[in-house]
């Protein structure tokens, strides 16, 4: 037994060994659980990060229900899951908004990628509407055009 007195080492090699790795989305194919294996971990420093992954992997990770008070601003803005700092306060501060302590960020929060996607669905919908406008006005161009031609032939 490995708890007996004095016994350090173990003499056997571990039981039950798994002969294939946990997965879990095998059997949950849920909306929740894709959301949560597609959350990008921002804004935290690299132990952190690693914990939440963790708890991504092995299906312990747990969304927030409604917003957390934040403990530097003290108003129910904390979004994510395990955090304690919403987002501006630890941009403004520059500590990991999940421990709070001052340790190298690994992925920054980012505010641009969210207007980027916006500003380029903007572009593609105002593009497909300018092709249309120009497709119409086409349209009309040719039509004009031809009906000039006819009248210029009859002359």
């Amino acid at each position: 037994m490995s708890s007996q007195k004095g016994n350090v080492t173990r003499s056997r090699p571990q039981r039950h060994q798994n002969t294939f790795s946990f997965k879990n989305d095998k059997f949950d194919k849920s909306v929740q659980t894709k959301k949560i294996n597609a959350k990008l971990h921002d804004g935290v420093c690299q132990r952190c990060k690693e914990v939440l992954e963790w708890r991504v992997k092995y299906s312990k990770y747990k969304p927030l229900s409604k917003p957390k008070k934040c403990v530097k601003c003290l108003q129910k803005t904390v979004k994510d899951s395990y955090h304690i700092m919403c987002r501006p306060c630890a941009c403004e501060l520059e500590v990991c908004a999940k421990c709070g302590k001052r340790e190298d960020v690994v992925i920054p929060f980012n505010k641009e990628p969210e207007k980027t996607e916006n500003v380029e669905n903007n572009f593609c919908s105002s593009h497909r509407r300018s092709c249309r406008r120009n497709e119409e006005n086409d349209d009309d161009l040719d039509f004009d055009i031809d009906l000039d031609d006819t009248e210029e032939e009859d002359k």
